[in-house]
């Protein structure tokens, strides 16, 4: 992991603000990170959409107490196509040399999330290695680009890392059962992610930060007066040899593929 600063404009917040005003509690699909979402086809079928998902804190006894931007945890997962204020970031020349430099040869990108992490209500985010949610064969090639849409602090739920946990690798999936409606990890179960050694990941509005797909990272949940919101692109490998496979829990229509950023 490694962070830089990064001219990342306004607007983007201004544009996730308005599609997060519209959201009504209609749709409740609880996004919490290491968790099956078996309960809903709002997730499993937003690999190509852009779609609001609620803060738990939001809903209580299966409706929204807390609605608009304040209710929702993150927009996904196809901001960065079908929103020009997104599109332009992932797809512009210094993300290019970003992934360039890192080795990549065809990087795909697989999905975006606006998070808002909203003052009070921005709930934890569990230990988690990206890789498992985001598996790509015969290697994990997945790696975040994380910006930082306002100063982050241990106060408004910064990011947490463990430096040099990527060298494990990453060996538990998150993905679709057989009839593609529900979700499963393989294992099922699992000893629980190495957090000693976190480091917070302190940062200025307007830095990247790099997230090996492997690399054991985390959140606390924002009990500031301020909102701590980011952006995130993730990317794969998708030069020959390199396959994104049927079931992942990701999938997008064979006539919607990913996009390569060069």
């Amino acid at each position: 992991m490694e962070g830089l600063h990064y001219s990342v404009s306004v607007s983007r917040s201004e544009r996730a603000n308005a599609i997060a005003a519209g959201w009504d509690g209609s749709t409740l699909s609880v996004f919490e990170t290491g968790k099956e979402q078996a309960r809903d086809a709002w997730f499993l079928d937003s690999g190509d959409k852009v779609r609001c998902f609620a803060e738990d804190g939001a809903v209580k006894d299966g409706k929204a107490v807390v609605t608009g931007a304040a209710g929702v945890n993150k927009i996904g997962h196809n901001l960065h196509e079908l929103e020009p204020a997104f599109e332009g970031t992932c797809f512009g020349p210094g993300v290019a040399a970003v992934f360039r430099s890192l080795g990549f040869r065809r990087p795909l990108a697989v999905q975006s999330m606006y998070i808002f992490k909203n003052p009070r209500i921005g709930g934890e985010v569990n230990p988690h290695q990206d890789s498992t949610f985001l598996w790509s064969e015969p290697e994990r090639t997945c790696v975040g680009a994380w910006w930082a849409l306002a100063d982050c602090s241990t106060d408004n739920g910064c990011l947490w890392a463990v430096p040099g946990s990527h060298k494990a690798g990453a060996s538990r999936r998150f993905m679709r059962t057989g009839d593609g409606t529900s979700t499963v990890f393989d294992p099922p179960t699992a000893d629980p992610l190495p957090t000693d050694g976190g480091v917070p990941i302190e940062c200025p509005a307007g830095t990247l930060v790099l997230i090996h797909g492997a690399v054991v990272h985390w959140s606390a949940p924002n009990t500031s007066e301020t909102a701590r919101p980011a952006f995130s692109m993730h990317a794969c490998e998708g030069a020959e040899g390199f396959s994104w496979p049927a079931d992942n829990w990701l999938q997008r229509p064979e006539d919607v593929p990913f996009r390569a950023l060069f």
